[in-house]
């Protein structure tokens, strides 16, 4: 009967492990999924201003001196990108492959004009960058260049404030969600300590320090917090995995530092908190009266 009854306390001693990982995990998993998002939104802007392509168009009786040279000048530039000269040739076969080719049989003569065809760095994918260079080009390569195009509209959706509104409010978003995961973690640690706070007060009322009663405890805690992160994060890339298998083209904005971030936050954040909480805990038992503990 003794055996039974010290068995029964012992099974209501040992704190509630398992539901504090499945409740971290998942915390930790919303969490993640957040930052995946917000972090690939970015991307996806930069993404897509690259993708905008500029046209210098040549002129019909180029100085083919100056064309050379305004080709190799923005080769040259810093934040140009895949710099392409597009003869009449190359341009009628872009032009064919996209559209009807009926033109030939009314037309003796290819219409198209020769281009020098860019990209540009995301940073200077902006309308104030793009009119300095076109300024640049028409000043020293003015017999070359006919005119500089780029997809106005686009830029200016791309840079416009409300981009930037919904990017900050993404990012409100995720502070809050970081303040909800830290406070339901610590709640969650905490009840599961409760359980245990009479084996705490009693090792203290038997003369064990401190720190030989908080050790065991924050060792179970991080190893805990690290199980939780393990899980959080397997369900993250889980589910990146299954969107990609959907959508190819969010491939494209895999990259190591995105995963060493996500990585990296939520092992730090599930072994961060779960010890804080847990050592918090211990000390607050550790305080508290024997009478106060029922």
């Amino acid at each position: 009967m003794a055996q039974f009854g010290k068995s029964a306390s012992s099974k209501r001693s040992k704190p509630s492990y398992l539901y504090a990982i499945i409740g971290m995990s998942v915390i930790l998993f919303l969490f993640g999924i957040m930052g995946w998002l917000f972090l690939n939104l970015r991307k996806t802007k930069d993404v897509v201003k690259e993708k905008l392509q500029i046209h210098a168009w040549i002129n019909r009786l180029p100085n083919k001196k100056q064309v050379d040279s305004m080709h190799q000048y923005l080769l040259s530039l810093p934040y140009t990108k895949d710099v392409q000269y597009v003869t009449k040739e190359m341009a009628a076969k872009i032009w064919n492959e996209n559209n009807d080719s009926a033109w030939k049989k009314i037309l003796d003569n290819n219409p198209l004009p020769e281009s020098i065809d860019f990209y540009v760095k995301s940073e200077y994918v902006n309308k104030d960058s793009l009119t300095k260079l076109n300024q640049t080009l028409a000043a020293n390569f003015s017999e070359a260049l006919s005119e500089f195009q780029y997809p106005t509209e686009a830029v200016t959706v791309v840079n416009s404030k409300y981009v930037k509104i919904a990017l900050g409010a993404i990012i409100g978003l995720i502070l809050l969600l970081a303040a909800i995961v830290i406070i339901s973690i610590d709640n969650t640690i905490r009840l599961a300590m409760y359980s245990n706070r009479f084996l705490i007060k009693t090792m203290q009322m038997v003369g064990a320090t401190r720190f030989f009663i908080a050790r065991p405890l924050d060792m179970r805690a991080v190893i805990n917090g690290f199980i939780s992160a393990l899980i959080a994060l397997a369900g993250i890339y889980g589910v990146v995995f299954l969107i990609e298998s959907y959508i190819p083209d969010f491939r494209i904005l895999r990259d190591s530092s995105t995963v060493i971030i996500i990585t990296g936050s939520i092992l730090f954040l599930g072994i961060a908190i779960s010890l804080l909480s847990t050592h918090r805990s211990i000390l607050k038992y550790l305080k508290m009266k024997l009478d106060d503990l029922y």
